[in-house]
């Protein structure tokens, strides 16, 4: 053991430091104990059930149930009283013989309970614990002071974050682990296929890797409430474990269909998938939804391999991107959370999985369904406000600007192409950046348009049922990129005052200017009826959609003209204050020299 321990020391030292912090007597009796009692319970809970010499003719397991229920049943539709006073005395004082009871099946049925039961516990106890152990542990680190000491050693970001994850929940594990062997042998006695088992194994260390990678994120994060640190790891293990129960609810469902792009957020829970390698978790009669799943209309999910790899593919990926703003910003804490390469990134991929759960074949196999204008709502009401939370990440403040600016007029970035420093420099305006985000959010849009007049041409159901033009449609696109940059741009200059609080004040500012003119237009709406001059005003608003109907194609491409206009005019402010502040650095650093 002292050699084992010294290996671990060697191989990661932030492994070894978690683990002699919580590995001691106490502790690990604690957790084999609650363990091995677990698992009686669990395993006396079942056998309650075991059939005994007053079992039931009726019974599940009794092989005269048939030729019983026959006799019951024509007992029953004679409607002869006196026969069936007889009959359930009958029942009442006679059992099925012991002989007659398939005790190899029940046997098969208790272990399956058991093995189905512990699949539940090993998910709630390792995601619920584990995030909120993860997220308690880093707040005592800052509050302790420690946490800088960690950043400030020669230890890879990758061995540090490598340490936490299998450190701090080490007792979870050890938990877990005692209990492992019980679950599959639970599962082999009910002749569950080991490579099940197996995939359910990966699916749940994939599932762990995903949600503590986002709880060390959101514990890097929780520095801005300080005091409060203890108390977000309560609420986040209670947002884990009300995520966990309202997908576990969702994937039981009977009647439940996602034919929408709302399957992609599924594919974080381990719920469904797991039902689909064990239909008897929630005795669904029709099956796990996952089956009818569809990705670009291909049934990726018609076999084992494919529902297990691309869950596993999908957790994966995010889990590697979470870790890389993880270890982007552990060591500067005051960097953005995601630089605008990776911003470019996540919004590729976002878009990839999202349309290829929105395209999929409608209930009675056609292609645009009726519920295909809905998911479309759906998809724009996501990219809104990803793009509005990229705008807060993105945006530098006045400081990273200012240095940006000298720089760019001191001449020492001259061999530099302007282009690249706002596509790809860290501290240069984010706008180019928010636009090639808009872009690529733009053209699975465009793609998804110019397919839907070979639907129109044969008369297919398509969500532009009430005649609308393409070209309007293409033009509510070009406003509300056009908005949403003029979002951007008064969020970059704010950023670039003088005043304290810059942060609070853009927030603030664009929030108002994103709720409150649809609410109050919306308010104006229900209370009169859409005029034309109505229809107008919402071209200027957040859901320009919403005027497309009532607008001509003159009034809605005036109305993009205006707000290019307005767009045109602030980035020339912006510009100017960029310029001036690059101009005013250079000349404190030359007083100062």
């Amino acid at each position: 053991m002292l050699n084992l321990i010294d290996k671990i020391g060697d191989w990661n030292p932030q492994l070894f430091r978690e683990l002699k912090g919580r590995l001691k007597f106490f502790n690990v009796a604690i957790a084999v104990a609650t363990s091995l009692l677990l698992q009686l319970v669990v395993f006396l809970y079942q056998l309650r059930e075991f059939p005994d010499d007053r079992y039931s003719l009726t019974g599940t397991y009794c092989h005269l149930r048939q030729v019983y229920e026959q006799k019951q049943n024509q007992v029953l539709q004679q409607s002869d009283q006196s026969r069936i006073v007889d009959f359930n005395d009958f029942f009442s004082k006679n059992f099925c013989p012991q002989n007659e009871i398939d005790l190899q099946l029940w046997w098969r049925d208790h272990w399956e309970y058991i093995f189905l039961t512990f699949s539940v516990i090993f998910v709630f106890t390792l995601l619920v614990a584990g995030s909120y152990l993860l997220i308690n542990d880093l707040a005592k680190e800052e509050t302790r002071g420690t946490l800088n000491f960690i950043r400030l050693s020669p230890q890879s970001e990758t061995s540090i974050l490598t340490g936490k994850l299998l450190g701090v929940p080490s007792l979870i594990y050890l938990f877990i682990l005692l209990a492992v062997p019980l679950h599959l042998w639970a599962g082999l006695s009910a002749n569950i296929a080991f490579s099940y088992i197996l995939s359910y194994y990966a699916i749940l260390a994939a599932s762990c890797i995903f949600f503590y990678s986002a709880a060390l994120l959101l514990a890097l994060f929780s520095r801005s409430v300080n005091g409060f640190q203890s108390l977000l790891g309560l609420l986040s293990s209670g947002v884990v474990s009300l995520f966990l129960f309202i997908t576990m609810v969702l994937a039981s469902s009977d009647s439940n269909s996602l034919n929408n792009s709302t399957a992609w957020f599924r594919l974080f829970n381990p719920w469904d998938t797991t039902n689909y390698l064990f239909p008897n978790l929630f005795h669904i009669s029709n099956g796990s939804s996952v089956k009818n799943w569809q990705f670009f209309y291909l049934p990726f999910w018609t076999s084992v391999v494919n529902v297990v790899g691309f869950h596993l593919l999908n957790l994966g990926l995010c889990s590697y991107g979470i870790l890389q703003v993880i270890k982007r910003c552990f060591r500067n804490p005051q960097s953005s959370i995601i630089s605008k390469k990776q911003s470019y990134l996540l919004v590729a991929f976002s878009q990839l999985m999202m349309w290829g759960f929105t395209l999929q074949l409608g209930i009675n196999n056609e292609r645009w369904d009726e519920g295909f204008g809905g998911n479309l709502v759906f998809l724009a009401v996501y990219n809104l406000a990803l793009i509005l939370s990229l705008i807060a990440v993105l945006s530098p403040h006045r400081q990273d600007v200012q240095d940006w600016a000298r720089y760019r007029h001191q001449g020492v970035s001259s061999h530099k192409n302007l282009w690249q420093d706002l596509i790809w420099g860290e501290k240069s305006p984010a706008l180019v950046a928010i636009a090639i985000n808009l872009i690529i959010v733009t053209i699975p849009w465009l793609v998804w348009i110019s397919f839907t007049s070979v639907f129109d041409a044969n008369d297919r159901q398509t969500w532009l049922s009430h005649d609308i033009d393409r070209f309007k449609v293409l033009l509510a696109i070009a406003l509300s990129i056009s908005i949403i940059m003029i979002y951007a741009t008064i969020a970059q200059l704010i950023l670039l005052l003088k005043t304290p609080k810059r942060s609070s004040w853009a927030i603030r500012t664009i929030g108002a200017a994103i709720l409150l003119p649809p609410m109050i237009l919306g308010f104006i709406s229900i209370s009169s009826q859409v005029s034309t001059v109505m229809s107008t005003v919402w071209l200027f608003s957040t859901c320009p959609w919403a005027g497309i109907e009532g607008s001509g194609t003159t009034t809605i491409f005036m109305a993009f003209l205006a707000e290019l206009t307005v767009l045109v005019w602030l980035n020339f402010q912006l510009t100017k204050r960029v310029r001036l502040a690059g101009e005013s650095a250079t000349k404190a650093l030359l007083a100062e020299r």
